[in-house]
């Protein structure tokens, strides 16, 4: 099984690879599980690796520098030449903010860590994952970090252990393990980080190293099994979507479909391995790692640069214009270099790799430096772009859980002991809010304390995960000392009960089975809401409903800037009547709570967003009204300061009547 014969089915099996994860990408419908091609290629790519350094080893030639010249060969003149690019496009096209983080993406990927760097930026207020350039190269970082312990591992192990086979097998099940556990409670680790992918590297390195002759298949079992492998891998294909615990458990689908496909066609050749030995799934094959680096690249500049959403055949159109770059990538720099024709010696590609490294790791750190040089954008495409950044002093006011409880509040407005006092408490659209609470508390008198705690429902016992249930009990908690006689509740309510606007329902309220059924969560949200709201009340808490700021279908900030520079119109916004259509429960119940408790008041922003036109607009005088299709900027949170008078007179009236019983008393 360790052969290293060409093997056409495992070129075509690259083909199903790749094409799941383009069409996966581009949003092609039915293939909403195509993201596994990328565990497809961990396993192909452990078990050819596995096969040449076993060979190798065998035959006495195996070389630590040999092999990691090769795979410098393989991988890096593809992958920089693609940054290139990209850097490139990017000066033309991308906002500052955005063109400083890529060229972050570009440092730590040419030192091989760009997964460790993604799993951090993996959060709420993280640049959305359709505008990162270099996000695919996660994957490549995971294989890179491989090729550089697994050599060692494979040496160590098969020179000192008489049963070494046993003993990476062990290391296959830790990680295995280790991944079922993250993805439960560290899932961004468990997608982005190598411990917890190996074993579907190593799945296929085991597979390399079983001893010959061992579990020969027949020509009908070789041809059940490799069915049985294609339909696992399809199954996973068409059936998983955003929603699935990924990977863990569910990627062993894939992972045990391509180690059926490549251990039954390593007997004899099956039907299915007929069809992957095709000349065009081949070819696909042949090229995929080229279109792999280039289809994600085109796709996010093209949603950044796009003015309209792309239609049916725009998205055809895209997946084409990959496919021929990905062809002109593997004609013009990959095969050359891989034949040899360029820097064939080892020495050279090797000093050459470590030049490319040096030049492009600079040049990122360079567009940091610079804060991704904003001198290349008009002034009033610059000024639409500056929407999307948040002051650092509103991002300190998110809570986590390291941060200390002296620490829990942000306090706005006069500090005076005898200062009415309101609580703020929400989600990160509490915080968003901070500026019109700040102006609105200084300019009345009062004092506002805010709490807030990113994608947590200020609902006690409805928090999708034991992060949020801590803040929610710490507010309580810090609560009760306080005195605050008012409590104003802010959240992006529609994202708990129905998702996104683009379906990721993981933040959505889910059965007690973690299932999510809409009428369930409607429910579960109302009788949550209720009960918190009247425990407030029963504290002698005035409660504010404040229902969330319509929600765009599209980046402002991104699509202003480009309207901008291409010298047409800015009045766009989502339609009213959608906003309408999704927050219609959440308006009902809102209004049927404030109608059954006098001390229950209901602020709506949209008045004051959308207009007669139709639209809910994002854009007042030359500056965007959003940070992304969800949270208001502060030129956003200023316009809607009339919203929120009516909290700030009571909160002075309270501090004037104060004052007054104060003076009464001297």
């Amino acid at each position: 099984m360790s052969t290293l014969a060409y093997r056409r089915d495992i070129d075509g099996l690259r083909a199903i690879a790749v094409i799941a994860v383009v069409l996966f990408h581009f949003g092609v419908p039915g293939f909403t599980g195509g993201f596994v091609g990328v565990d497809v290629f961990f396993v192909i790519s452990g078990y050819l690796i596995t096969s040449i350094i076993w060979n190798q080893r065998k035959a006495g030639r195996f070389s630590f520098v040999d092999f990691w010249a090769r795979r410098a060969r393989r991988i890096l003149p593809a992958l920089f030449a693609m940054i290139i690019v990209v850097l490139a496009v990017g000066w033309f096209l991308l906002a500052p903010k955005d063109y400083e983080e890529l060229g972050r993406s570009v440092r730590y990927q040419v030192m091989f860590v760009s997964n460790i760097l993604f799993m951090r930026q993996d959060g709420y207020f993280d640049v959305a994952s359709e505008l990162k350039p270099l996000l695919h190269t996660w994957s490549l970082a995971v294989e890179e970090q491989f090729y550089i312990v697994f050599p060692l591992l494979l040496t160590v192990l098969s020179s000192r252990l008489k049963h070494w086979r046993l003993a990476l097998f062990a290391v296959l099940l830790v990680s295995f393990g280790l991944s079922v556990w993250a993805v439960a409670h560290h899932p961004e680790k468990a997608f982005f980080l190598l411990p917890m992918r190996a074993w579907e590297l190593l799945a296929g390195a085991m597979l390399a190293v079983a001893p010959r002759g061992n579990w020969r298949l027949t020509t009908a079992g070789a041809q059940v099994v490799s069915l049985a492998g294609f339909g696992l891998i399809l199954l996973a294909v068409l059936c998983y979507d955003k929603s699935t615990p990924f990977p863990g458990a569910a990627a062993l689908l894939p992972t045990l479909g391509v180690v059926a496909l490549i251990w039954a066609n390593g007997h004899r050749q099956t039907l299915v391995g007929g069809l992957l030995a095709s000349r065009v799934l081949v070819g696909l094959g042949l090229i995929s790692y080229s279109w792999y680096l280039w289809h994600w690249p085109v796709f996010v500049f093209a949603s950044y640069a796009s003015v309209d959403e792309p239609g049916p055949i725009d998205i055809a159109g895209l997946i084409l214009l990959s496919l021929i770059l990905g062809y002109l990538s593997w004609r013009f720099v990959e095969t050359p270099f891989r034949e040899r024709r360029l820097l064939a010696g080892r020495r050279q590609i090797l000093v050459a790799a470590g030049f490319g490294v040096l030049v492009l790791g600079l040049a990122g750190q360079a567009l940091r430096w610079t804060d991704g040089l904003p001198w290349r954008l008009s002034d009033e495409a610059l000024q639409y772009a500056k929407g999307r950044e948040w002051r650092p002093e509103l991002m300190a006011c998110l809570a986590d859980d390291k941060t200390p409880d002296d620490k829990l509040f942000c306090h706005y407005g006069t500090p005076a002991l005898n200062a009415s006092k309101a609580l703020v408490w929400g989600d990160s659209h509490a915080t968003a809010l901070i500026p019109v609470f700040e102006d609105g508390a200084q300019a009345h008198g009062v004092s506002v304390i805010l709490a807030s705690s990113p994608g947590c429902l200020p609902v006690t016992g409805l928090e999708h995960d034991p992060r949020c249930a801590r803040f929610n009990r710490r507010v309580e908690e810090a609560l009760k000392p306080q005195t605050v006689g008012d409590v104003v509740l802010v959240a992006r309510w529609s994202l708990y009960l129905y998702g996104d606007v683009k379906g990721d329902i993981g933040h959505a309220l889910k059965d007690s089975d973690g299932r999510y059924d809409r009428a369930v969560a409607e429910q579960r949200l109302a009788e949550g809401l209720r009960a918190t709201v009247q425990q407030l009340r029963n504290g002698g808490h005035r409660v504010w409903l404040i229902k969330e700021a319509p929600l765009q279908q599209f980046s402002p900030p991104y699509r202003l800037s480009r309207l901008a520079m291409l010298h047409r119109p800015t009045d766009v916004g989502l339609a009213v009547t959608e906003h309408f259509k999704r927050q219609a429960f959440i308006s009902q119940l809102f209004a049927q709570m404030a109608a059954a408790n006098s001390g229950v008041t209901v602020l709506d922003p949209a008045p004051l967003l959308c207009d007669q036109t139709g639209l809910c607009r994002v854009e007042f005088e030359g500056h965007s009204l959003y940070t992304d299709d969800n949270h208001l900027s502060e030129v956003g949170a200023r316009l809607i300061a009339p919203v929120l008078e009516p909290l700030f007179l009571r909160l002075q009236a309270q501090a004037t009547a104060g004052n007054g019983k104060v003076n009464a008393a001297r």
